[in-house]
């Protein structure tokens, strides 16, 4: 059956939609033990079931946009686990299928549609969990780094999501081997830094950053995510400025993560009252990431008006 439902696009010009939050936060929360390389990648394989009921809780909360579970899953990460070329694709496509599914079972509970899915792709350094995903600057060309991402890229973009979710790229560098990546690729895409104040993780301008995907018509929505509410603020205003496309925005808590003690600390700042401003700016993709869950996500749909 043909779908009905207008594109991402055609959605996004029409107003606000509303992402999911943390995953990974809805994983644990949930009982599941994610200290390991693979992250919620690991699940795809072990408990794809644990993954549905996930995504289904952010769609229930208001959630119109679910972000897969392959933000950690790439071919080189699969290949130290001892799985194969072949198997790590079917799981990568899998991770697509497992948002629809749960977009099916949201649909058929009389959640509102239309409700869309968008594909994560994680920067290089998420593949080597070390936490160079917040450095960038990994040495590489980014000749290699397009290479590193395309393979992954089409076999996500056959699977057919809405989006593909270009994120947490700490580096304009490495933006610009994703957008190169998804050329011709026949799927859109939406390209989100993690930033600290007004720069990227690595330290350039973001208004040098989101210049990137100006020109790159695959590339639908830019903006940031995985930083800290208040940062999020300043850098809507800028991708909106910088590049006139809809912005995305899906900031974190606002806690922060003791590596030494691995425990969160310090206070929650992530709020639906910041929704009318980013909204206001210009965002058009709107939830959260780390330690915000579907409850935060309700009151963020309920601020929208969904």
């Amino acid at each position: 059956m043909v779908s009905t439902s207008p594109s991402l696009t055609d959605a996004l010009a029409a107003g606000p939609l509303v992402l999911d939050g943390g995953l990974s936060n809805q994983l644990e929360a949930a009982g599941h033990d994610l200290t390991d390389a693979l992250w919620s990648a690991r699940l795809l394989a072990e408990e794809p079931e644990a993954v549905v009921r996930a995504h289904l809780a952010y769609y229930e909360a208001g959630a119109q946009v679910a972000i897969t579970s392959s933000y950690q899953a790439t071919f080189e990460g699969f290949a130290r686990r001892g799985i194969g070329e072949e198997r790590a694709a079917a799981l990568l496509g899998r991770s697509v299928e497992l948002a629809r599914e749960a977009a099916r079972r949201a649909t058929a509970d009389g959640v509102a549609g239309p409700l869309y899915v968008a594909a994560s792709a994680g920067p290089y350094g998420a593949m080597l969990a070390d936490g160079s995903e917040y450095r960038g600057r990994y040495g590489l060309s980014v000749d290699e780094l397009e290479r590193f991402h395309r393979p992954r890229l089409e076999v996500l973009a056959a699977a057919r999501p809405d989006v593909l979710a270009l994120e947490t790229v700490p580096d304009a560098a490495e933006a610009r081997a994703l957008v190169r990546a998804v050329r011709g690729l026949g799927v859109p895409a939406y390209l989100s830094y993690s930033v600290a104040g007004d720069r990227t993780r690595a330290g350039q301008p973001l208004t040098e950053a989101f210049a990137v995907a100006a020109e790159a018509d695959e590339v639908i929505a830019v903006g940031v995510n995985c930083c800290a509410p208040e940062d999020a603020d300043r850098a809507v205003r800028s991708a909106a400025q910088v590049t006139g496309k809809p912005v995305v925005v899906y900031p974190n808590s606002g806690e922060s993560w003791d590596a030494g003690a691995r425990a969160w600390c310090g206070e929650a700042a992530f709020s639906a009252d910041r929704v009318a401003a980013w909204a206001a700016d210009g965002a058009r993709l709107i939830g959260g990431c780390c330690r915000v869950g579907p409850d935060a996500i309700a009151e963020l749909a309920a601020a929208l008006g969904r």
